[in-house]
């Protein structure tokens, strides 16, 4: 039995109805790998059965103290139901990929039930019309409470319950799993009672250490290393309101090679900044067309992992977060990436102050009862819709994916993409994830708040196009004045042709002024999943 610590117990105690607290992914899977090409339900079971020795998460359960007293306790469940935990479903036809994401979206709104290990996953079969995937591939819709994994112990879940290759065997050692009594409530009380008296050492410990970050901060802020602007103080929007039950995902998949091109537009600037930008523009091409922009620039919350190699396995967060302005203020991109970059720049070195350590290692010590009364009065208040709620607009959480293809049940994973948890207060959320050549750029919203997910997603499209445009417009100027000297040999007609060359690029397309079309996606994008571009050992399983 182990307790959580506060940061995860904090997940347990903003669980409501409409706010449940776990993430997940949309997994597209190409069985052509696989034994016979096929893959079946039973043959799922079986593989994660013969794997649930490598991952802690699959068969712990919660256990809450009486009166919300003390933190949660996990224990090993002696009523554990693999079949409970892992479903099966298919699409109606015609399968196409706005189908998959209204089903997940549905599939992700429902509470996990808590009594239980805290997850689920659910195969979707069906998917017969989504664009670059072949007939007969599966999905996987998964959902697993944010008390038990954050992003990267996250992906160790996903590395448990896959291989490196399609025949490679399940562990050859035994599973020496037991299940746990389920203790008492008096049990519980008598251990909460011991923690109320140990808590105030344990802060005082945490406030120690915490107070060489304080002098550092107060230092740096001193001789200017950094600032407080009041930038960091986002403006209420749309998304910053009371949340419904109901839920939208969507997601656009990009070559990881353009996005390193966009970087050049700013030297210095880091991938995640570039991904900001683009969540910046389009949230401001959105609001732009709502008529709801705020003159004052909107915020996104990036969580840093804090996660220590020797706690790769651990369940839990170990994440501290950054506060990074979007620059929706800008219209022009490049200038925007360039604000952007500066004020990460910025609030890097407030949290490298700080210590993002310790920023963690005070919540795993805040009191468990006011944690849980604060929670619920937030919610049964409103107070989000009264101006009450997160100092920033949005979350954007990058994800580090495998780097090379991996497999389940034999079938190639041809692509994912990230799903976030919501409550009141945060009712927009955005997920980049990794996956070997691509980045997708997901979100999870409030239907409510967002009612238009295809609008939206266009509008990252187009905001992504911009900076793409703009980083080989700037390619082309060093190869244009190297070929200089050239130019007065040459014919007179060859620099038109150039000229005329250039002016072929397509300029982005503006979503503001296409609010109701359908747009067709630009070629360095992909409607989610995208593998017809990148060759698979699916298909050369295929060829053979």
């Amino acid at each position: 039995m182990r307790q959580l610590q506060g940061m995860d117990a904090s997940f347990v105690a903003l669980e409501t109805r409409n706010s449940p607290m776990h993430i997940g992914s949309i997994l597209i899977y190409n069985p052509a790998t696989a034994p016979g090409g096929f893959v079946r339900f039973k043959d799922i079971l079986n593989f994660f059965e013969s794997r649930m020795q490598l991952s802690r998460t699959i068969r712990q359960r919660l256990v809450r103290v009486p009166f919300d007293l003390d933190y949660p306790y996990w224990i090993e469940d002696p009523d554990f139901d693999l079949e409970y935990h892992v479903r099966h479903v298919a699409l109606p036809k015609p399968g196409d990929w706005r189908q998959l994401c209204i089903q997940a979206a549905r599939i992700f709104a429902r509470p996990l039930d808590l009594n239980r290990p805290p997850w689920e996953f659910t195969v979707v079969e069906g998917l017969d019309n989504v664009p670059g995937v072949p007939k007969g591939c599966f999905a996987m819709v998964t959902k697993v409470h944010h008390a038990a994994i954050d992003g990267m112990s996250g992906i160790d879940l996903m590395e448990a319950m896959h291989t490196l290759r399609p025949d490679d065997p399940p562990p050859d050692k035994p599973d020496k799993w037991k299940p746990e009594r389920v203790p008492n409530p008096v049990e519980l009380l008598g251990k909460s009672y011991f923690n109320a008296v140990t808590n105030p050492l344990k802060q005082l410990e945490v406030a120690a250490r915490a107070a060489p970050g304080l002098a550092k901060a107060v230092k740096g802020l001193i001789s200017k290393e950094f600032n407080l602007s009041g930038e960091m103080l986002a403006p209420k929007t749309r998304f910053n309101k009371v949340i419904s039950p109901h839920r939208v995902v969507e997601g656009r998949s990009f070559k990881l090679a353009d996005i390193k091109a966009i970087r050049a537009l700013d030297p210095g600037c880091k991938v995640n900044d570039v991904f900001l930008t683009i969540v910046g523009g389009a949230m401001r091409k959105y609001l732009v067309a709502k008529d709801d922009l705020p003159k004052k620039t909107l915020t996104a919350m990036a969580p840093i992992s804090v996660r220590a190699g020797e706690e790769k396995g651990d369940m839990g967060n170990q994440v501290a977060a950054m506060i990074a302005p979007l620059g929706t203020h800008i219209a022009d991109p490049v200038e925007r990436l360039r604000y952007v970059h500066s004020q990460t720049t910025n609030s890097k070195a407030m949290t490298d102050a700080l210590g993002a350590r310790n920023m963690t290692e005070v919540s795993k010590v805040s009191p468990a009862l006011w944690m849980s009364l604060g929670a619920q009065l937030y919610t049964r208040l409103g107070l989000a819709n009264r101006g009450v709620g997160p100092p920033f607009t949005t979350v954007v959480t990058n994800v580090p994916g495998p780097p090379i293809p991996i497999f389940s049940t034999g079938a190639q994973l041809e692509s994912m993409m990230g799903l976030l948890c919501l409550n009141d207060g945060l009712g927009l959320g955005h997920v980049v994830q990794s996956y070997c050549d691509e980045a997708t750029i997901s979100f999870t919203a409030c239907r409510e708040a967002l009612p238009d997910p295809e609008f939206y997603i266009q509008c990252i499209e187009d905001s992504f196009n911009e900076l793409l445009a703009a980083a080989r417009a700037l390619e082309a100027k060093p190869a244009a004045k190297a070929k200089a000297p050239a130019k007065a040999k040459a014919p007179a007609k060859k620099p038109a042709t150039r000229k005329k060359r250039a002016a072929k690029m397509p300029a982005p397309k503006s979503a503001a002024k296409n609010i109701a079309a359908t747009k067709k996606p630009a070629a360095t994008t992909s409607k989610r999943p995208a593998t017809a571009k990148r060759k698979t050992a699916a298909s050369k399983a295929k060829k053979a």
